[in-house]
């Protein structure tokens, strides 16, 4: 049975999300064969392991002399804050910072079974063997030293989780805005393609091969435009009154959309740059395809 003071609880979340963020950062640098300074934040932690190892501390203790009941309680209570953590980070950022959509017997991508044996062997794991040292050691720390320490990483940490929430809040509403001008694009380009009698079986047939990247459909569209207005040049009576202002009302709309990779460029600071980079596996539902071009800006990539 572990005995904590308050302060070293906290000591000893901070040393967990350390530990978890040099787990992680590895294994994916690993696995992507480049060093990526992985997890949500800037800094070397990673709060939902320093969570998840206090939790599985906590869950662990009423069971501390039935390894059977260790693991159990160290697969519910670690896939539950897993699931929370993910379901809440997905609303409030629109995006999943992990994804076990392709993993078997996965639910809603946030939770796989994999996932939850795993955690409750590494329950097991880390109250029977990896904790005993850490426990040695923040009990050797004398109170007043550890106090400074716990005081001083409290305000690292708090500032840069806030920096760093406050970015992810950030690249939400920039993701928002690509995908509302992707589709406002799209319906552009449709209505369009309907005013100048466009094959419409070919054009669906081109969307199936391949999403079309933002300036891809910027330039789609002010070819639309050229044609309409040559079309127009040599056919005027072909064209009335109502649909030449539709056309310009079409054209003032795309000319308030940006539509380059510098306009959502210059949005990406260093920290939402950072933030792409460093979550590789980062999906979303609905905005999918604007997190695709901005991963491709966020790497320097043109489409």
């Amino acid at each position: 049975m572990f005995h904590y003071q308050a302060v070293q609880w906290l000591f000893i979340f901070y040393t967990y999300c350390f530990l978890g963020w040099c787990f992680e950062s590895a294994y994916v640098s690993l696995k992507s064969k480049k060093w990526i300074n992985r997890g949500f934040m800037r800094g070397p932690f990673l709060p939902l392991y320093g969570s998840g190892a206090t939790m599985m501390l906590v869950v662990s203790m009423p069971f501390a002399d039935n390894i059977v009941l260790t693991y159990l309680a160290g697969c519910v209570g670690a896939t539950a804050l897993e699931y929370v953590t993910g379901v809440t980070m997905e609303a409030l950022f629109k995006v999943r910072y992990w994804d076990y959509s392709k993993k078997p017997f996965n639910f809603q991508g946030q939770i796989c079974l994999g996932s939850t044996l795993a955690w409750g062997f590494f329950t097991v794991l880390m109250t029977r063997v990896l904790h005993y040292p850490i426990d040695r050691f923040v009990c050797w720390i004398p109170a007043r030293p550890l106090y400074y320490i716990t005081a001083f990483l409290t305000v690292y940490i708090v500032i840069d989780f806030t920096l760093s929430f406050k970015a992810a809040l950030d690249l939400r509403d920039i993701l928002v805005k690509l995908q509302k001008a992707r589709e406002e694009m799209e319906r552009m380009q449709r209505r369009l393609d309907v005013l100048i009698a466009f094959n419409t079986e070919e054009k669906e047939q081109k969307k199936l091969e391949r999403e079309l990247s933002l300036a891809e459909l910027s330039e789609g569209i002010r070819q639309r435009f050229a044609g309409l207005k040559e079309s127009i040049r040599l056919k005027p009576s072909a064209y009335g009154d109502a649909v030449r202002e539709e056309i310009a009302e079409l054209r003032g709309r795309f000319s308030s959309y940006p539509d380059s990779q510098d306009n959502y460029r210059g949005m990406l600071d260093f920290y939402k740059r950072d933030m792409i980079r460093n979550n590789p596996m980062m999906v979303s539902g609905r905005f999918r395809e604007a997190l695709d071009e901005l991963k491709n800006i966020a790497n320097g990539k043109k489409n």
